[in-house]
């Protein structure tokens, strides 16, 4: 029977659902203010809000990101990852076969995201090298990095967000290869479907600069001088050849007595030794050249150094979510100039100052070859240009022997929670040796990593993504208040009643199942996957109980389907991550997408039973 407390509940859980799919807030002030909130309408005790903080899955998440981000800065993926893009033959199959499984290998260790900002560059070189579409590549990249972290506990944020719920509902928790019978079955479906119909199916999409023809993406930057017999001594910028786009002239830098002036460019006024740096750069080489420009305005060519149009990804975490180029200075904050923005499968070229960038959106630019370095730094962006390939790449590298340590801190991570789980504890090989949970062995791993100054505790909090990490405490009183209300119980003998008017007792635990996981599926497509994975595991637990069976099956059903979400490109991050760079439309989703959704479907749902039957 529904009470006030439930449908308050429910009324909660509505409005977060459109809160997430509206995007009115981010998602980590959305889930905080769900847990707040279901304190202040009493459906969570005040007590009992802070039972969310000794979750330890937000505390493993945390610690990995650390251990990923050491792997990612040591260069041990990226290194593979070029290897593999020198070795691979001009076979389209056999190249997505080759990301694909490289991808999903290393996913399943560390976090996606971090996976695809590594392996694009490459990609993109390789399909640069070889006159490959991009999108032919970017798309799997992004799916094999979903499927890969289905295959272990620590692949994803959402199996440990799971594992940490079952032990607050004081059940037994997950093991560090519990998921691979069924991930890696996935895992091998999917880059077959990806490497036999990719081709057919992917649509052959070039990047921004394709697409808007830029031919050179090499391009000189020029120092030039303001001779004292300038005729642009006096004038205001704005009203110069200097500022004209129509010549194709791109100002990267002013500099007044040595000082790097940072004032809005349309206020300054020309002197006497202003010092410029610009790039004179257009679409078909059409730009003039530095030494006419030079003698128009009176200026002296003192240097030329390398330039380079490149894309960069606004990254989730990036300073730059909602502020506009003019506002964040964008310029001298970064020495780049933006020439496009790619937002939802459309350049954008005029008014660019005052658009506020989001998070996905691909920015073409201008700057210096030396400085994508400084770029990729900044972790605001993900680079389409690695930095490793360019020969004046030599600062911020890591020594050699960062990515043994940081490749064996991770493997002793797996290494110590697998076998103390198998051999220690009671009814084990050693019962009174103690049991070490993942989140301990991962904050160890991270310490020798920090003690051994692999990583600085600056770079260690750059690593972590608060966002998730402040998401996922939210989230967690959404469950508790599921759970303390009856609302998991209501639901889900709602939907055995419902269910019992068309399906057979006998078939009843297995009908379930398929629509569990389909309604996941649904559910992760528009909200983020953490969230649907805290709102689905307590119903189907109580779901299994009402039915007498083991829970087991629901809950991989819940964990696995929380993940796959590939029909929609705001369905998972690293969708938006290649989305620009790939220059996909929102139909090439859908269109590969929802097939490989129903192979996950139905492999899964084959599969579970057997794995994890319902009557052991």
């Amino acid at each position: 029977m529904m009470t006030f407390q439930i449908g308050l509940t429910l009324a909660v859980i509505a409005l977060t659902l459109i809160a997430f799919i509206r995007e009115w807030a981010a998602p980590d002030v959305i889930a905080l203010t769900v847990l707040c909130g279901v304190v202040a309408l009493g459906l969570v005790g005040m007590n009992e809000m802070t039972s969310v903080f000794k979750n330890e899955a937000p505390l493993a998440i945390a610690a990995l990101f650390i251990i990923g981000g050491a792997l990612e800065a040591s260069g041990a993926v990226d290194h593979i990852g070029r290897v593999l893009r020198d070795k691979l033959p001009s076979n389209i199959r056999l190249a997505i076969l080759g990301f694909s499984i490289l991808t999903c290998f290393f996913s399943a260790w560390m976090n996606n995201t971090a996976i695809v900002a590594i392996l694009l560059p490459v990609a993109l070189g390789f399909a640069r090298s070889r006159d490959f579409a991009p999108s032919r590549l970017l798309m799997p990249l992004s799916y094999c990095s979903i499927l890969g972290g289905v295959c272990t506990l620590i692949g994803t944020s959402t199996n440990l967000l799971v594992n940490g719920t079952l032990k607050d509902l004081k059940m037994e928790p997950m093991t560090m290869f519990q998921l691979a019978p069924i991930g890696i079955p996935l895992s091998i479906a999917g880059v077959a479907y990806l490497s036999i119909f990719g081709p057919k199916l992917i649509p052959s999409r070039t990047t921004i600069s394709g697409s808007l023809d830029i031919k050179d993406r090499a391009t000189p930057l020029y120092h030039i001088l303001i001779g004292e017999n300038s005729p642009l001594i006096g004038k205001r910028l704005s009203e110069t050849p200097l500022f004209d786009h129509g010549r194709h002239v791109h100002i990267m830098e002013v500099r007044r007595k040595g000082a790097r002036e940072m004032h809005a460019l349309n206020t300054l006024t020309i002197e006497k030794n202003d010092r410029f740096l610009i790039a004179l750069h257009g679409r078909r080489a059409k730009a003039g050249k530095a030494e006419d420009l030079c003698a128009e305005i009176g200026a002296s060519l003192l240097s030329t150094i390398d330039g380079v149009v490149t894309e960069l990804v606004v990254r989730d975490e990036s300073s730059l979510a909602g502020q506009t180029l003019a506002r964040s200075d964008f310029r001298q904050r970064y020495n780049s100039v933006v020439m496009a923005v790619h937002r939802n499968g459309v350049n954008i070229t005029h008014q660019l100052a005052e658009i506020p960038l989001d998070a996905g959106d691909t920015l073409l630019v201008i700057t210096g070859l030396n400085n994508l370095d400084t770029l990729e730094a900044t972790r605001d962006f993900i680079l389409t240009d690695a930095p490793e390939d360019t020969p004046v790449s030599t600062e911020n590298k890591k020594p050699p022997h960062h990515a043994w340590v940081s490749w064996a801190v991770l493997i002793g991570v797996v290494v110590v929670a697998t076998l103390t789980d198998l051999l220690c504890g009671e009814g084990n090989l050693f019962p009174k040796a103690p049991v070490i949970p993942i989140h301990y062995a991962a904050m160890v791993g991270a310490l020798i990593l920090l003690w051994s100054k692999i990583v600085t505790p600056r770079e260690a909090y750059a690593s972590i993504d608060w966002q998730v990490l402040l998401m996922l405490y939210g989230l967690l009183g959404l469950g508790m208040a599921m759970q303390s209300t009856g609302t998991a119980k209501w639901l889900a003998e709602g939907l055995v009643t419902v269910a019992g008017g068309f399906v057979a007792p006998q078939w009843m635990p297995l009908v379930m199942l398929w629509l569990v996981f389909l309604l996941t599926i649904l559910l992760t497509e528009v909200l983020s996957n953490n969230a649907t994975a805290v709102m689905m595991v307590p119903i189907v637990v109580t779901l299994a109980h009402s039915l007498g069976v083991s829970h087991w099956p629901y809950v991989m059903g819940v964990t696995v389907a929380a993940s796959t979400a590939f029909a929609l490109p705001m369905g998972y991050q690293t969708h938006m991550m290649v989305y620009g760079p790939g220059g996909f439309k929102f139909t090439d989703f859908l269109r590969v997408g929802i097939p490989l959704n129903f192979i996950c479907w139905i492999v899964s749902c084959l599969l579970i039973p057997l794995i994890w039957p319902f009557h052991p």
